[in-house]
């Protein structure tokens, strides 16, 4: 049987430690929340390996360096209300909600998003609520957030989700730029997200966050 334990610790020790993610209630939740609990079984595993895991189409489980950079970057805290866009089969929101007040994890697609409602149940996470919607409107009757981590590449950013962030709220995404990827981290400052510069990274672009073509007549 594997030890998931073991691998847990050197997913910390080989792939997180050394990306300078060093703050103990981000390392604590990594070790604690069972991530192979959280993919598809037949990637069970592979589910500590340094890349992302595909879900589904254009959607993948962010890669643990990744993911716990925007950690990092996202500061979260035990008043924070917190919507994890895209939350796929819920590993997202479960780590952050070991260190945040409460989690909304937003899913478009209902089979993973009851997936991820049973594995809450069986792991005694009971402060996240799923909700089932159109990624692109958020989950503005839970809002407005303190937090806002996008699981998964966008180009352009809808204003609804920016709505629905507080006034010096934070919100972390990875930008696709061509075959550049960028993580940022914006704050909103005057109704203004300012957006800085975190690392690179890719991912799928989600569906519905592709820049529109613009056509030239």
């Amino acid at each position: 049987m594997a030890d998931y334990a073991a691998r847990r610790e050197a997913m910390v020790d080989t792939q997180v430690r050394p990306s300078d993610v060093t703050r103990l209630p981000i390392i604590e939740a990594l070790l604690s929340v069972p991530r192979e609990a959280f993919v598809p079984a037949r990637l069970r595993e592979a589910a500590y390996i340094g890349e992302n895991l595909p879900l589904a189409h254009d959607r993948v489980l962010l890669e643990p360096r990744s993911f716990s950079k925007m950690l990092e970057a996202l500061d979260l805290g035990p008043g924070d209300m917190v919507l994890d866009l895209g939350a796929g089969l819920g590993y997202s929101a479960a780590v952050m909600a070991r260190m945040a007040d409460a989690v909304v994890a937003l899913e478009e697609d209902g089979s993973m998003a009851r997936e991820a409602e049973a594995t809450f149940g069986e792991h005694d996470v009971d402060n996240v609520a799923v909700e089932v919607g159109a990624l692109t409107e958020g989950a503005p009757r839970h809002g407005p957030y303190d937090a806002i981590m996008v699981e998964g590449a966008i180009e352009e950013l809808p204003q609804a989700i920016a709505d629905q962030l507080k006034e010096g709220g934070r919100i972390v995404a990875l930008f696709m730029e061509g075959t550049l990827g960028v993580a940022r981290i914006g704050w909103k400052v005057e109704g203004v997200l300012n957006w800085r510069f975190l690392f690179n990274a890719s991912a799928p672009v989600l569906p519905g966050f592709a820049r529109a073509t613009e056509f030239e007549f």
